[in-house]
């Protein structure tokens, strides 16, 4: 059985479709048959409202997972989308640095709990927008980094401290990290600084970058308020079609670092 990928989905920056991505593209790898878990590590906790899990439904947490004695399965919940679970989000994440702050290996605490020979074939991570503790033991957890980059003036001013982060990882604990790719969001092609951002990002990271661009699109900033990924919204909206192919390209650049 092959092993379980695990991707951090990160970007210190807010705003940028970090959340909307890591929800998204669980979505279409569960449309492509794939078993897949979404631990969310934010805690303003919207990876776990997008897809319909209330707090009264979030008895165990990633909060748990992290810093308590609870194991991943403990922690799992059910979502109404077929084969994708979640590990839901709490506010006691906001207090984990200091919680954990006394802990030897305090960095490795979620990479103890997750299990590359489990039965998912991909566990994404979303990471809250900041480099600190949370972000850390995602990326020390993980096989590879997937950074949702806004199509911006500063896009680029900003991803450089992010690599800087996946270096020290690299370096320090967990020497196989890579970055799995750059995704550019909420892209507009009207506009000209959209396709500058995306000309400069595809100059400066050359095959990092994917393909695929996801564009500026309503039904993506609808969906989070019905609980659904907008695969399930709205199946054909410009939105649902770049997360299909963002998971196709995925899955192509799987099988050739396999």
């Amino acid at each position: 059985m092959p092993e379980t990928r695990i991707i951090a989905v990160a970007n210190q920056k807010g705003g940028v479709g970090k959340t909307t991505t890591a929800i998204n593209l669980a979505a279409a790898l569960a449309e492509a048959g794939r078993k897949v878990a979404i631990i969310d590590l934010d805690p303003q906790g919207n990876a776990s409202t997008g897809l319909g899990v209330g707090v009264e439904d979030r008895s165990l947490t990633s909060y748990d997972l992290l810093a308590e004695e609870e194991q991943l399965e403990d922690c799992l919940v059910p979502t109404q989308i077929e084969n994708l679970s979640l590990v839901p989000a709490s506010r006691d994440l906001a207090s984990v640095d200091l919680d954990v702050a006394q802990r030897t290996g305090r960095a490795q605490l979620l990479r103890r709990k997750l299990n590359r020979d489990s039965s998912f074939d991909f566990v994404l991570i979303d990471c809250p927008p900041a480099l600190g503790i949370l972000t850390v033991n995602a990326m020390v957890a993980s096989d590879s980094v997937l950074v949702p980059l806004q199509a911006e003036f500063y896009a680029l001013e900003g991803l450089s401290q992010l690599l800087m982060t996946v270096r020290e990882v690299r370096q320090t604990a967990n020497s196989d990290l890579r970055i799995e790719g750059v995704l550019l969001t909420m892209s507009d092609n009207r506009n000209n600084l959209s396709q500058q951002v995306e000309a400069d990002a595809r100059n400066t990271l050359s095959g990092l970058v994917y393909q695929t661009v996801i564009p500026r699109n309503v039904r993506l900033s609808e969906a989070p308020s019905h609980a659904l990924p907008v695969l399930h919204y709205d199946t054909n909206s410009k939105g649902s079609l770049a997360y299909r192919e963002l998971a196709q390209e995925f899955l192509a650049r799987q099988l050739i670092n396999a």
